[in-house]
């Protein structure tokens, strides 16, 4: 009877748990170290840096000093602001695209692929096995003016078609915009596949099986429940496209001309072959914060403001 008093609290509620000791209230914060000193050194020094050149005077041989220019930021505007907003363009278009091409993909794997699911992922991610450059310059010969993407395209009334809108000229795809635009949706296409395919994969199915009770059709269960709940793929897999899709400038070197140079391009030429360190450093700065903006409109207008 003394042993089993021991053991039953005699009191009138559950015993509270002990205090954790300092040590253990510091774990989080230890764990969170390595990701905050990368994000400090790889993030927010070179941003800290870039900014500083980017207020600098001079030049290459006589040497930069900071002088607060901001005028920096008026000048590339003025001078670089088609190359803004064809990135800009063309991220959106190739954004667009990959989504018309992922979503039915990522679905079928989630959905119908069965034993195929896993050799179908492998053949999703299969590109990044090569080089990105590698797969850019294997587009050259597939949109070649004598290849037979170009023959079909040109057979069927398709470039009549696209020369009207503009994105090709003289019944070529290579150096036009629809080039780069199909590099883009191709290298980046991987990026909108695999956030889709989480978001669809992790769906409970009974949902769909209570839709069919209730007398729903397929596309009613898909438009009421399966495209509300993958949204958050949706929406994962733009920004992941998006976002290096504008920045890009390795697709409008290959596949375009300097008609199709984006901001990419620009910063590439002011920091490699000009030397102006000052405004190259300004146009870096303004791409950034111009994407950051969008994503932030983004993001609120798609009800989803915890991603920011």
């Amino acid at each position: 009877m003394t042993a089993l008093a021991h053991v039953v609290p005699t009191g009138g509620g559950a015993t509270p748990p002990p205090e954790p000791g300092r040590g253990r209230k510091l774990t989080p914060y230890f764990l969170l170290l390595p990701a905050g000193l990368a994000l400090v050194v790889f993030f927010l020094v070179p941003i800290l840096t870039l900014f500083n050149t980017s207020l600098q005077s001079g030049s290459l041989e006589q040497g930069y000093s900071f002088t607060w220019s901001f005028n920096h930021y008026w000048e590339v505007w003025v001078q670089y602001w088609p190359q803004f907003l064809r990135s800009f363009g063309f991220a959106a278009l190739a954004t667009v695209l990959t989504i018309l091409i992922a979503y039915p993909l990522a679905y079928t794997i989630a959905f119908k692929a069965g034993r195929w699911r896993s050799v179908l992922l492998v053949l999703v991610i299969a590109p990044f096995f090569t080089s990105f450059l590698i797969r850019t310059l294997a587009w050259t010969t597939i949109l070649s003016d004598n290849g037979v993407v170009v023959d079909f395209l040109r057979s069927t009334g398709v470039l009549g078609l696209t020369d009207l809108v503009g994105l090709t000229t003289g019944d070529r795809v290579l150096a036009t915009p629809l080039a780069v635009i199909l590099g883009l949706t191709y290298n980046f296409l991987p990026f909108m596949v695999l956030p889709l395919y989480a978001s669809l994969e992790k769906q409970d199915r009974n949902l769909l099986q209570a839709a069919g009770d209730l007398y729903s059709s397929s596309w009613q269960s898909f438009w009421r429940i399966t495209w509300p709940l993958s949204l958050p793929g949706v929406i994962s897999g733009t920004l992941l496209t998006f976002i290096p899709a504008a920045g890009d400038y390795i697709n409008a070197t290959f596949l375009g001309s300097t008609r199709q140079a984006m901001a990419g391009n620009a910063i590439d030429a002011l920091f490699l072959r000009i030397r102006d360190y000052s405004h190259a450093a300004a146009l870096s700065i303004s791409l950034m914060v111009a994407i950051v903006a969008l994503v932030v409109y983004y993001v609120r207008r798609s009800g989803t403001e915890e991603l920011v």
